[in-house]
């Protein structure tokens, strides 16, 4: 097998271990060209093609995220992670794993890591690497990661919520949800949230966006009810879409251009929290990116009572 084939067959890996460490589709797709580089140069053949490049991508993320973590507490408003919607990587031993470590809540619990926890948690709880593979890929003792995986696990635990696990009852939600967004039925809507729903907008100070952070039913509908219609009726598209692992849709407007990202998280029969990516610099790899400011001000003149 060449060089670029053995590539190519390790690609999807490579890719979903450096998004989970960044939960950056840029980011972990720069990191995977990077390592391209790094192994098409080598000189010598690796024993492990596999444990090479995961190495070299682990270690590539790593420095990444601890230059990314500085921008990150300079951004306008809530950070939250790119969406992707398909993991390239399948692995049905660990398929549990897989999706529970993609979704928003999982990423965003992952940020309270440092990047060496980070990394030591994603390679051996998500794709159950060896401790001597993960000692090689951190740089770190066997011991040191045994201690590091431990620390991390321990936060993750702590701070894991709780959701839905069965995905058909998630699915069956969220699909009543975007129903009655688009046909405008508020009531519908109420009834779908959790009393405690949040919502959850990153813009990124570059979108509209009526505030960063909702809480409560009652608040969340209230916003549904005077923002979301104008946009949908107006000149909006709902393509309901797995985001994250977790039912979701993609919000485009009349000419099919990306104006934003929903993921909705579920638990007990209701909604319990919604998570929008608005910020355009996050939406690029999904597609044509629209507008959003142009597409509220025509929505919103198209609504206006005329005397």
């Amino acid at each position: 097998m060449t060089k670029p084939e053995e590539f190519q067959e390790l690609r999807p890996l490579l890719f979903s271990i450096a998004y989970r460490i960044l939960g950056s589709v840029s980011e972990a797709e720069d990191a995977v060209q990077e390592t391209w580089l790094r192994y098409q140069s080598a000189a010598a053949h690796p024993g492990s093609v596999k444990a090479f490049l995961s190495t070299v991508v682990t270690r590539i993320s790593i420095d990444v995220l601890r230059s990314a973590r500085v921008r990150r507490e300079e951004y306008v408003g809530p950070w939250l992670p790119e969406p992707l919607l398909t993991d390239p990587y399948e692995d049905p031993a660990r398929s549990a794993e897989l999706a529970d470590s993609l979704s928003m809540a999982a990423l965003l619990l992952l940020e309270r890591l440092t990047p060496l926890e980070r990394a030591v948690f994603v390679l051996r709880d998500v794709f159950a690497f060896g401790f001597s593979e993960i000692a090689s890929a951190v740089g770190r003792s066997e011991s040191a990661c045994h201690q590091l995986a431990v620390r991390a696990r321990r936060h993750m635990e702590t701070g894991r919520p709780r959701f839905e696990a069965d995905r058909k009852e998630r699915e069956e939600l969220a699909e009543k949800f975007f129903d009655a967004f688009r046909e405008g039925d508020v009531d519908g809507l109420a009834e779908l949230l959790a009393a405690d729903v949040q919502m959850v907008g990153d813009s990124g100070g570059k979108a509209p966006q009526v505030k960063p952070v909702i809480l409560g039913a009652e608040h969340v509908v209230r916003v549904l009810a005077a923002f979301v219609p104008l946009v949908i009726r107006g000149a909006g598209v709902v393509e309901p879409q797995q985001v994250n692992g977790r039912p979701g849709a993609i919000f485009r407007d009349r000419d099919g251009r990306v104006l934003s990202t929903w993921a909705l998280d579920v638990l007990d029969g209701r909604i319990q929290s919604i998570r929008t990516v608005n910020n355009p610099d996050k939406l690029r790899h999904i597609g044509p990116r629209a507008d959003a400011w142009a597409a509220l001000r025509e929505a919103t003149q198209s609504h206006r009572p005329t005397h």
